[in-house]
């Protein structure tokens, strides 16, 4: 199966919807193993398009979008702190290394600012990726979404 190469490109204004597209169908179609619906709907709620402020929410600090083929695949955001706030990709890019890529660019450029620990709040999902890398969670807890509780983890890594 030919799969199209992937290219990084720091994420703009303009990604917010394509952006919010992959945080919902990444949410709705790759954690239904470890969330309910409720918990799905309440953490990413279904729309036309991205939330007013996620433009500036998005282009703060490190902010990535992997593409193939011209869209929008996956992203991942990290503050100048080190701490990682999206990383989402779409449930077909699972696997495909793509994931991987957006975190290695963010770890690398952690680095590069001296950091010396990176943080993230992460999924069940998240968690098992974050953990294949180094990480280790420092706090269960839940976080409430849209009036409704999810569970996620606290979770660093020293660098």
């Amino acid at each position: 199966m030919y799969i199209a190469p992937m290219r990084l490109n720091p994420l703009t204004h303009r990604d917010a919807d394509a952006c919010y597209d992959v945080f919902y169908r990444a949410v709705h179609g790759g954690t239904q193993a470890f969330y309910a619906t409720e918990q799905q709907e309440a953490w990413a709620p279904k729309r036309a398009k991205a939330p007013d402020d996620w433009a500036d929410k998005l282009t703060q600090g490190i902010a990535i979008s992997a593409r193939r083929w011209g869209k929008i695949v996956g992203f991942m955001t990290m503050g100048h702190d080190g701490h990682i706030d999206f990383a989402y990709v779409l449930p077909n890019e699972m696997g495909k290394g793509t994931a991987l890529k957006l975190y290695t660019h963010c770890e690398t450029e952690a680095r590069k600012l001296g950091l010396e620990v990176i943080d993230t709040q992460a999924s069940h999902l998240a968690k098992r990726f974050f953990e294949k890398h180094g990480w280790h969670v420092t706090a269960r807890q839940m976080v409430i979404r849209n009036g409704v509780g999810i569970e996620n983890f606290r979770m660093e890594k020293s660098l």
